[in-house]
C-alpha cells in the first residue's frame, strides 16, 4: 500500500487478469487506465497484471499496441521511459482459449503462489457476452473461484430481459452476487460522481430537488461518429438497447433517486432500483426514433434499427409526479456531448414586467451538468445588465469547469472503476435486479417502436425534428450554444 495516498484512495496489492487481453477494450481502455494508476501510486510493483489472449505475443509487442493510448502521460511529463519499463515488468502474457478450454491450468499455476484471501483476484471478462458463462466455468474447473475472486462483466448485459436472466444465471452458477461487478463506465465519470455530491452534500440543491421547483429534466448523450466497424453488432441492438437501457437510465436514476441513509453500495443501488420500478410505461407518441442518412449503406443491407431515440419518461412517485424527464441519444449528430439539464420552474410573478408593455424576457434558472467533454457544472441565472437604463435583465451563469478548477488531470472513468474493483467497492457497479428492472421498462418500448420506420435525419444535425417537447411548449437545450433549440 502507498501511505502517501489519502486513505480512501489506498488499494491493496491485487491480481488483475484480463480475458480478451489483446482486444480493443483492453488495449484502448483497461491497460492505459492501469498505467495511469501506476503513475499515481495506486498500483505498486506488488500488483500482477495478466493479459490472457488466444495468440500469445511478447510483452513488448503488446505494449506497443496500447502505448499510443498512453501518450498524454508522456506529453505531460508525468511518465518517462523508466516508469514505462517499470510498469511493463508487472505484465504477464498468457495463452487462454476460452472456447476450447485451453490455458486454465497455466493461469492457475501462475496465480497459485500468491493466492490468499487478503489478495483480491480480479477476473475482467473483456470478451463477448456469449463467452461469460464459459469463462466462469473455466475458472471454476481450475480452482480459481475463491472468496477473494471478483468477476467483471461489460455491457451489453443481455439483449432483452430473458437473455439477461439466462446470462445472469450462467454467472451466478459459479459466483455469488457479491463477487459480480457489472460495469457501466458512465458511472465512473467525474461529473457523474459530482452529481451525487451536488445533491446530497449541498442543502441548497436538495431542498429544491422535487416537483415543487423543477419544471423538467433533459438528459442528452450525443455522438458525432457513426456505427463504423460496429455496424453488424449495432444493428442487432440499436440506440435503445445500446445506450438507453444502461447509460441513460443510470443517469436518470442518479438524478431522481432518493437520498440513501448512508453512501454504500447496497443502499445507493437500492434507491436506483426504486426509480426504475417507478417508471411509467411509455406511450407510443412519447417516443421518437430516427436513423441517419446512409446508415443502410454502411450496414450493406436494409434495416429499420434506430440510431437516434428521444423519449419522454415519467416517474410515478411522490417527488417527481408531474415532472417529465426527456432523454435523447443518437449517432452522427452535430456535436459530441453528454449532459444533464435541470430546468427550474419560473418565478410565480414577474415584478419586472412593465404595465402595458411586453413582459420582460424570461430566462429560466437551469443547472447544466456536463458529463463529457469539458466536464463541469453551470448554473444559469438571471442578472441585471450593468449601467443605467432601468432594470434590464440578461442571462448569466456561475461556471465550475473541472478543467479550470482542478489543476490536476481528471482520471478516466475506467481508472476509478478499476481501483474500486481492487477495493471491493460495488457502489458504481450495477446489481442484477437493476439490470432486470431496466429491461422490464425497455423491452415493451422496443416491441412498440420496431413496428414503425425510423425518421431519416441528416448527419451533423441534432436528429429528426422534435415532436415530443414542442407540443408541450418546451425545447431541447443546445449543448453547443447553451440555449434552447
Amino acid at each position: 500500500m502507498n501511505n502517501a495516498l489519502p486513505e480512501t484512495a489506498i488499494t491493496h496489492d491485487s491480481d488483475f487478469i484480463i480475458f480478451g487481453g489483446s482486444g480493443d477494450l483492453s488495449v484502448r481502455k483497461i491497460f492505459p487506465a492501469l498505467f495511469w494508476r501506476f503513475l499515481h501510486g495506486q498500483i505498486t510493483e506488488n500488483f500482477r497484471l495478466i493479459s490472457c489472449m488466444r495468440t500469445v505475443i511478447t510483452t513488448q509487442e503488446f505494449a506497443s499496441n496500447f502505448r499510443p493510448f498512453c501518450e498524454q502521460a508522456f506529453e505531460s511529463g508525468i511518465a518517462d521511459e523508466q516508469s514505462w519499463e517499470n510498469f511493463l515488468k508487472l505484465i504477464q502474457i498468457l495463452e487462454l482459449d476460452i472456447v476450447n478450454n485451453i490455458g486454465g491450468d497455466e493461469l492457475y499455476n501462475t496465480l497459485k503462489s500468491d493466492l490468499s484471501e487478503e489478495r483480491p483476484c480480479i477476473f475482467y471478462l473483456a470478451v463477448a457476452p456469449k463467452l461469460f458463462g464459459a469463462s466462469c466455468v473455466l475458472l471454476q474447473k481450475n480452482n480459481l473461484v475463491l472468496p477473494q475472486s471478483r468477476v467483471v462483466v461489460e455491457k451489453p448485459f443481455g439483449h432483452d430481459k430473458d437473455s439477461a436472466l439466462a446470462l445472469n444465471q450462467e454467472i451466478l452458477n459459479v459466483f455469488d452476487e457479491g463477487q459480480i461487478y457489472r460495469i457501466d463506465h458512465y458511472l465512473g465519470k467525474e461529473t457523474v460522481q459530482n452529481l451525487m455530491a451536488l445533491r446530497f452534500a449541498n442543502v441548497i440543491f436538495e431542498t429544491q430537488w422535487n416537483n415543487h421547483h423543477i419544471d423538467h429534466v433533459q438528459i442528452t448523450a450525443a455522438e458525432t461518429v457513426g456505427v463504423g466497424q460496429r455496424a453488424s453488432y449495432y444493428d442487432s441492438y440499436g440506440a435503445l438497447r445500446d445506450m438507453v437501457q444502461n447509460h441513460l437510465l443510470q443517469l436518470l436514476c442518479l438524478v431522481a433517486m432518493e437520498p440513501p441513509s448512508y453512501f454504500n453500495a447496497d443502499q445507493v443501488r437500492t434507491e436506483k432500483l426504486r426509480v426504475l420500478q417507478a417508471l411509467r410505461p411509455s406511450a407510443e407518441d412519447e417516443i421518437q426514433i430516427g436513423q441517419y442518412e446512409n446508415y443502410t449503406q454502411e450496414l450493406e443491407q436494409e434495416s429499420n434499427t434506430e440510431t437516434y431515440v428521444a423519449m419522454k419518461v415519467n416517474i410515478d412517485n411522490w417527488r417527481w409526479a408531474g415532472v417529465p424527464f426527456y432523454i435523447r441519444t443518437g449517432k452522427k449528430l452535430g456535436l459530441r456531448a453528454s449532459e444533464i439539464v435541470i430546468t427550474f420552474k419560473n418565478r410565480p410573478h414577474d415584478i419586472f414586467a412593465k404595465n402595458g408593455e411586453q413582459e420582460a424576457e424570461e430566462y429560466p434558472n437551469r443547472l447544466v451538468i456536463r458529463v463529457q467533454p469539458q466536464e463541469g457544472l453551470r448554473l444559469h441565472l438571471t442578472s441585471k445588465k450593468p449601467g443605467p437604463g432601468g432594470m434590464r435583465l440578461f442571462p448569466s451563469e456561475l461556471n465550475l469547469s473541472f478543467d479550470e478548477a482542478f489543476a490536476e488531470r481528471l482520471p478516466d472513468a475506467y481508472e476509478r472503476l478499476l481501483m474500486d474493483l481492487a477495493r471491493g467497492n460495488q457502489t458504481l457497479f450495477m446489481r442484477s435486479d437493476e439490470v432486470l428492472a431496466a429491461w422490464d421498462y425497455i423491452d415493451p418500448i422496443i416491441s412498440m417502436v420496431r413496428k414503425r420506420n425510423p425518421e431519416i435525419y441528416s448527419p451533423n444535425s441534432m436528429g429528426p425534428e422534435d415532436t415530443i417537447l414542442k407540443r408541450e411548449g418546451r425545447h431541447w437545450f443546445n449543448p453547443a450554444l447553451d440555449e434552447d433549440i
